[in-house]
């Protein structure tokens, strides 16, 4: 194999392993936005529960000696995080976007304040599946290492999609975010459906948060999440809120985030910091092509105030 051909196979094999690593938290995430946003309601403040989520489950495995209790333990705390978004989103007069803005600020705040103390101690890490055995190039091999929440996730999308379409549960969260007046015709409990919805979306976000902490990058430090909260959002009108639509998009993030650090392993260094910013350049860019047409939306519940 020349070395141009080993150069651009480390970039792909980078590229790959980026996608498979960093598109796991995008993909919990997104998942529970999506299934918030199903339920006719916007939490703008998954980013603050995920960093809280990576933060707490991290405390946990470090005290616990098991990064699944930390897994565990996220998720919790990112369904409290969730709770308080429905519940208080379910007064009259509060605007479910400006107040999931201040729940972020407020796990981050939190998070960083009691995260203090974790940021040099070594908690246990989730572990991989090593699927690149076959290859002798190391780059693929070490890029094939997937890690167990990433399969997790792929499953929760494929069940999620199923009970949205084929269970009674998903034709009442479907109607209760497409049309609240159909919903409280039918006698459905509209506030509890959103509530419930909102924590379990919460849920996810925090496990997508423990990811960040407990595998990839594996540690715990005050700038870990990098804005995918935020993102998630983007994610869930990209993949037009089917949450198997939510794989490929996160895949798609993923592998975006991944291409800088890929080419600078072949010491390409020009425009370093321009493809590090590609994950953001495509949210804007679906944010821009989302908010430029009505029919750009098609499939959005009709509840969402995306869609009034």
């Amino acid at each position: 194999m020349s070395g141009d051909e080993s150069a651009w196979l480390t970039v792909f094999a980078a590229v790959l392993g980026g996608a498979l690593r960093v598109s796991t938290p995008f993909l919990f995430v997104s998942l529970g936005e999506t299934l918030t946003e199903r339920a006719g309601r916007i939490n703008l403040g998954l980013e603050g529960t995920m960093v809280f989520g990576a933060m707490s489950g991290y405390a946990v495995a470090f005290h616990s000696g098991s990064a699944w209790w930390g897994v565990l333990a996220a998720g919790l705390f990112g369904s409290v995080f969730g709770l308080l978004h429905g519940l208080v989103c379910s007064l009259p007069r509060v605007n479910d976007v400006a107040f999931g803005i201040a729940l972020m600020t407020l796990g981050l705040g939190l998070a960083f304040f009691f995260g203090k103390d974790y940021v040099q101690p070594t908690a246990p890490r989730l572990p991989a599946i090593e699927l690149g055995g076959w290859s002798d190039s190391p780059a693929l091999a070490s890029a094939l290492q997937i890690n167990v929440l990433l399969l997790v996730g792929i499953v929760c999308a494929i069940a999620l999609s199923w009970a949205l379409r084929a269970t009674r549960w998903g034709l009442i969260l479907r109607t209760v975010g497409d049309s609240a007046n159909a919903a409280r015709a039918l006698g459905f409990p509209i506030t509890a459906v959103r509530t419930w919805a909102t924590a379990a979306g919460g849920f996810m976000a925090g496990v997508g948060g423990s990811f960040l902490s407990l595998y990839y990058p594996g540690s715990w430090n005050e700038a870990l999440s990098s804005g995918q909260g935020v993102m998630a959002v983007a994610l869930v009108i990209f993949a037009r809120w089917h949450p198997v639509g939510c794989v490929w998009a996160a895949l798609l993030f993923g592998g975006a985030g991944s291409i800088g650090p890929a080419l600078q392993a072949i010491g390409i260094q020009q425009g370093y910091h321009l493809w590090n910013a590609a994950p953001y350049v495509l949210t804007l860019a679906v944010m821009i092509a989302t908010s430029s047409s009505r029919r750009s939306l098609a499939g959005a519940p009709g509840e969402l105030s995306l869609t009034r």
